[in-house]
This record gives C-alpha cells, sequence and structure tokens, in this order.
C-alpha cells in the first residue's frame, strides 16, 4: 500500500485526475440529479465507528448543473494514530498535531455537504456513521433527514465482488495513484461510479433508486446494527441476539441495554437504543 505523499508528483497526478474528471458531464453518465451527490471518504485512525476518529477528510460534490469542488482537510484527531493505521494511509501523529480539530472544522464541512445526498464505498457501513458520529461527539446538528445514500460498494458487490483497487482497474482499466490518501480513493470511487452507470444500463437513473439498490439491510440506526425484518420490526443485526427483535431482547434482557451503552458503538447507534428501549419500557 502506497503511503500518501505530497510531493510534486503525486500532485500532479491528482491534477490530472480531477481534469479527467472535469470532462465528464451527467448527460455522459446517465444521472438525473435533482441535488448534489457528495462522495464522502475518511481516513481515520481506526475501524472502529463508535471508537475512532477521522485524520483526513475529502468531498466531491457533483452538483446539477456538472460542477464538480472538491474539499480537502486533515484533522487532528485528538486521540494517537496507531501505527498499523498510520501504514495504510501514510499520515502520522506528527503529520496532524497542528490540524484543526473535527471541533473547528464542523462547520465548514457541514456547510460544504449542504443538502447533498451521501455518496461512497463502503460507506453506509463505515465513512457516513463515523462521520455523523464525529458531529454527534462535538455537538454539532447534522441533519440525515432526507438525505439518500447511495453505496458503490455494493453496487460493485452486487455486480462484481471485488475491493476499491480491483474496482478501479475492472471498470476503468486504471491503477489507483496515492492510494489511501482520502483524495485519491474518493477520486477513485467517483470514477468507478460513473463507469458503473454506464456498464450497467440496467441501474437505476436516479439517487432514489439507487439509495434502495445499494441498500443490503433495511437499517435503523446508521451502522447497521438494528435492521427491519420482513414484518417491519426492529431486529438486531449482529452478536448472541441477532435477529431476535430489539422489544423481545429489551424486555427479558434489559442488561443488553446497559452493556450496549457502555460498548464501542456509535453515538447515533445509541441514540436510536435509547429511543427503542424507552417505546419498550412505555409498553409496558
Amino acid at each position: 500500500m502506497t503511503k500518501k505523499s505530497k510531493t510534486n508528483i503525486d500532485l500532479l497526478s491528482s491534477q490530472l485526475d480531477l481534469f479527467s474528471i472535469e470532462k465528464i458531464t451527467l448527460e455522459s453518465m446517465n444521472l438525473t440529479l435533482n441535488k448534489p451527490l457528495a462522495f464522502i471518504d475518511l481516513e481515520t485512525t481506526g475501524v472502529t465507528v463508535g471508537a475512532d476518529r477521522i485524520v483526513e477528510i475529502s468531498i466531491l460534490k457533483l452538483m446539477p448543473n456538472g460542477d464538480k469542488p472538491v474539499f480537502t482537510k486533515r484533522i487532528n484527531p485528538e486521540i494517537s494514530i496507531p501505527l498499523f493505521a498510520s501504514q495504510v494511509h501514510g499520515i502520522f501523529d506528527k503529520d496532524i498535531a497542528s490540524e484543526p480539530t473535527f471541533g473547528q472544522l464542523a462547520l465548514e464541512i457541514a456547510n460544504f455537504i449542504g443538502n447533498a445526498d451521501l455518496v461512497g464505498y463502503n460507506s453506509n457501513k463505515f465513512d457516513v456513521p463515523l462521520l455523523v458520529d464525529e458531529f454527534l461527539r462535538v455537538d454539532f446538528s447534522f441533519d440525515m433527514k432526507g438525505r439518500r445514500m447511495v453505496d458503490v460498494q455494493n453496487i460493485f458487490h452486487k455486480m462484481e465482488q471485488r475491493t476499491l483497487a480491483a474496482a478501479y482497474k475492472f471498470y476503468c482499466n486504471k491503477e489507483i495513484i496515492n492510494a489511501h490518501s482520502a483524495e485519491a480513493d474518493i477520486l477513485a470511487t467517483y470514477e468507478v461510479f460513473i463507469a458503473q452507470l454506464e456498464r450497467y444500463p440496467e441501474l437505476p437513473k436516479d439517487v432514489e433508486g439507487l439509495q434502495q439498490f445499494t441498500a443490503m439491510n433495511q437499517n435503523v440506526d446508521l451502522a447497521g446494527r438494528v435492521v427491519f425484518n420482513d414484518k417491519k420490526e426492529e431486529v438486531f443485526n449482529f452478536g448472541k441476539h441477532k435477529g431476535r427483535t430489539v422489544d423481545d431482547v429489551f424486555s427479558k434482557e434489559p442488561s443488553y441495554y446497559d452493556w450496549m451503552m457502555k460498548g464501542d458503538f456509535s453515538a447515533e447507534t445509541k441514540q436510536v437504543l435509547t429511543a427503542l428501549r424507552l417505546r419498550t419500557f412505555n409498553k409496558k
């Protein structure tokens, strides 16, 4: 895996990728937009939504008029970056020591995203829940109501079953330069998404349809710890109680709620569970 390196060559490569992306139009990708799409990629201290932090964020915002502004920032996570994570994305503690914290950037990030729907690679399970958790951690109101989410990885997995690097090679016949930097990954994700729309004419041509196509489950919380079953009941989607309704578990084993509140689950998941627990309690 290539470390992130701000050399002239890497910067030129990034500019060339952006130049080629600018030539792609909404008409050529056969996509209907009624509001912006924000392609989001995060580099983080680890892979646990409830415990880890963002060290770099990159957002490519596809506007209904075809414009594609890009926002990229490094972030001081206020915790040490484990060596294994630094070896993946090439960002070490010294690299972000003087960078702003998420709390200092929250308004700027939220303003850039605006009312956009959200797109990414494995974003439904990781990037979006972690981003929302960061907003919650600093008491910043980032409204998810009405936002549609499209996961490019789920399109890929339903069609081909590969990784982002393989997807980029398969769909775009390119190698990712500077892989595991947020901007390089999100540019690759964007290009893969465009290539998927071109390769699969049967895919929905609107974001609502793409959201439904890429949703692996009907999630109750963003991280998918709780999902709806066929009867529209909330059921746990992990662990020893997987498949059991939340009402049943909380009624018969109330300590399970306490265990989850103390665990490394996202703040948003805990909010959802608290609301479900109150509902269960009020039924008695």
